[in-house]
Formats: structure tokens, C-alpha cells, sequence
């Protein structure tokens, strides 16, 4: 059984994504597990992680998320179980089942370290497993480097099957290489793939509002893979929102405004915008939602005020959706072309 591992030193560094490409790669069923949850996502009265729910959406696979993951708590974890028992578990996790393919993605939680006090920190997750380990590292050249400098001085790799490091969302990966192929080289790590900064993976889409603030889909369901570039809040007087709304026409905007803003809404819908959310409960006119419908646009109604859903949506991270297709696809494309699918014997 071919078993991959995959951790990152700091957050966001692309483990998921990564993971997703690999898979479409892998053009095969593979298991995934997320034994350590840290991205709690509340469905069906069920708690899951994320990147689970996700992966498990995309992939049409047939366990159950909340099977692959062991806890979301450290001390829950620890009260039920100790190290013998939790390397057990993950042994159960990992076995096929009858008619399943051999090949397991797990992926550690957001941080080398997380997870240590519950035994099922990243390191931890090879040396139980026993599969091929992968770093994912990402930021500026600085971050990159102090990442691998580290790895290399303090880390240990005893009894592990390290395969390398995969450096993700470089702006220019030739100049990268260029200026750094012979450091690296003498650091004696190896490099996996150098994997591009890709604009369209960075911003939100849709889909995006929709898993996060459980909106009525009121119109334009169609378009709910569109990417959102910019935001306009619309609480300005009439004239001036038209004006702005106006300076950033040809950009793939949100617009947040209430549903009684007819005009805004009006002009939201004739310029190049992604998706309007309606605030405080207030539904448009039936000509708005019917001009929304036919133009594709997406109307989201919410019943929290302007202020509050704008707070929410600074704070969100343009996570993955399995409706994002064309990201999906980016991201397939992204590792065909920059990963030494060789070093990690996935049989592709």
C-alpha cells in the first residue's frame, strides 16, 4: 500500500490543494485521512473537518468524513486514547476496504507541531504510518528559505521516509531556482516541485459565501463559481455608490448591499460583478431577481446587517469548493507540470 503524508511547518501553506492535485493526477480511488481535525465544519448534525468534507465532495469517495478524522480536541484525544492505541487507530484508518485502491493521502494538521500533546502531530503521522513524508512550504523567498534552513538544523527525520519538500506559490519560479538551486542543493534537502503563484487559487469564489454564511440562494444559482476580485459595500448615498460602483466596473466584484437598494443593485447588475449579497433580510423586487436570474448573477439573501457579513468575509480564506472547477483543474494542471511525481511512487 502507498501511503502519503503530507505536512507543512506554518499555516496555509497549500497541503489541501496539493493533495487535491495529486489526486486528480492519480485518476484512481485513494483513501484520505485528516486524523487530526482543525477546521471544524458542522453538517447534517455531524461534525467534520473541512478539508475532509471536501476532499470526500470532490471525489465522490465512500467513507464517511467523519471517519477520517480521530479528534478536533487535544485533551479529548488524550483522554481516549494514549500513544499504543492511537497508532492502532490509525492502522484501522489506513486499511482498504474490500474493493478500495491502495493508495492513502493523509494529511497533518495545520502545523509541524499541532496536534504533539494528542500524539498525532505530522511526525508522529509518518512514523505510524510509514509513508512517504512531504513538506509543503510557501511565502516569500525569506520564509522559504528560513523553512528549509529549519527543517534541516532541527528537525529529525529518524524512521521516517522523508521524500522532500514541495515549495508552493512562488511568484517566479525560474528566478526562484536560479537564485537559490545551489543553496538548496547544499542543503541537502531535496526539492520536489516549485509550484507557481496562481492568482485565480488566491480569491474567493461564490461558493465560498455560500459554505460559509449559508445564504437563500435567491437568483442565479449558475454562477456560483464566479471569483471575486473586490468588494464593494454599498451603505453610501445613492449618487456616490453609483459613481464607485461605476470606477470599478470591469472587475470581478462582490457588491453587499440591502435589498431595497434597487438602484444600486440595478447598476451592480450591468456592470462586471460576480455576485450581489443582500443584507438584513430585505428582499429585492421580482424584476431584480428575474434580470438576476437571466444574467447568471447570483443574488444571496442573509438576514445579519451590512457590517457584520462584511467583518465575516474579510476573514475568510478562499478555500477550496467542490464547484470550483476551473481551480480544480488549475491545480491538476500545476502539478503535471511541476512535481517529480517519481519521488513519490504514486504509481501515476
Amino acid at each position: 500500500m502507498h501511503k502519503t503524508v503530507v505536512a507543512s511547518i506554518r499555516k496555509n501553506a497549500g497541503k489541501t490543494s496539493l493533495i487535491v492535485g495529486l489526486a486528480k493526477c492519480l485518476e484512481k480511488e485513494f483513501l484520505y485521512l485528516k486524523p487530526y481535525g482543525d477546521k471544524l465544519y458542522y453538517r447534517k448534525k455531524l461534525l467534520w473537518d473541512y478539508d475532509a468534507a471536501l476532499i470526500t465532495s470532490i471525489f465522490d469517495l465512500s467513507r464517511n468524513p467523519e471517519n477520517m478524522s480521530i479528534g478536533f480536541d487535544h485533551s479529548k484525544v488524550r483522554y481516549k486514547y494514549d500513544e499504543k492505541t492511537i497508532t492502532k487507530k490509525i492502522s484501522e484508518m489506513t486499511a482498504p476496504e474490500e474493493g478500495e485502491e491502495t493508495h492513502v493521502f493523509i494529511e497533518a494538521a495545520e502545523t509541524l507541531s499541532y496536534g504533539a500533546f494528542a500524539y498525532l502531530d505530522a511526525l508522529s503521522l509518518a512514523r505510524y504510518t510509514g509513508g512517504k513524508f512531504i513538506i509543503v512550504t510557501g511565502g516569500d523567498d525569506e520564509t522559504i528559505m528560513d523553512d528549509i534552513y529549519f527543517l534541516k538544523k532541527y528537525i529529525t527525520m529518524e524512521h521516517i521516509d522523508f521524500g522532500g519538500v514541495i515549495i508552493n506559490k512562488v511568484p517566479n519560479p525560474e528566478e526562484f531556482k536560479s537564485k537559490y538551486s545551489e543553496i538548496l542543493k547544499d542543503a541537502g534537502i531535496h526539492i520536489i516541485g516549485i509550484l507557481p503563484y496562481v492568482d485565480e487559487l488566491m480569491h474567493l469564489t461564490v461558493n465560498n459565501l455560500v459554505d460559509r454564511l449559508f445564504p437563500r440562494i435567491i437568483a442565479g444559482s449558475s454562477g456560483l463559481a464566479n471569483s471575486i476580485k473586490n468588494i464593494f459595500i454599498g451603505t453610501m448615498s445613492g449618487k456616490a455608490a453609483l459613481q464607485n460602483l461605476h470606477f470599478v466596473h470591469g472587475v470581478e466584484k462582490l457588491v453587499i448591499t440591502t435589498g431595497d437598494r434597487s438602484d444600486m443593485i440595478i447598476s451592480a447588475l450591468e456592470s462586471d460583478t460576480s455576485c450581489i449579497l443582500l443584507t438584513n433580510d430585505i428582499m429585492p423586487d421580482s424584476n431584480i431577481i428575474s434580470k438576476a436570474s437571466e444574467l447568471g448573477i447570483p443574488l444571496l439573501l442573509v438576514i445579519e446587517d451590512t457590517y457584520r457579513i462584511a467583518q465575516l468575509i474579510e476573514k475568510m480564506e478562499a478555500l477550496l469548493t467542490r464547484g470550483d472547477t476551473g481551480k480544480i483543474n488549475a491545480l491538476k494542471k500545476i502539478v503535471i507540470e511541476n512535481v517529480d511525481m517519481e519521488t513519490l511512487d504514486m504509481g501515476v
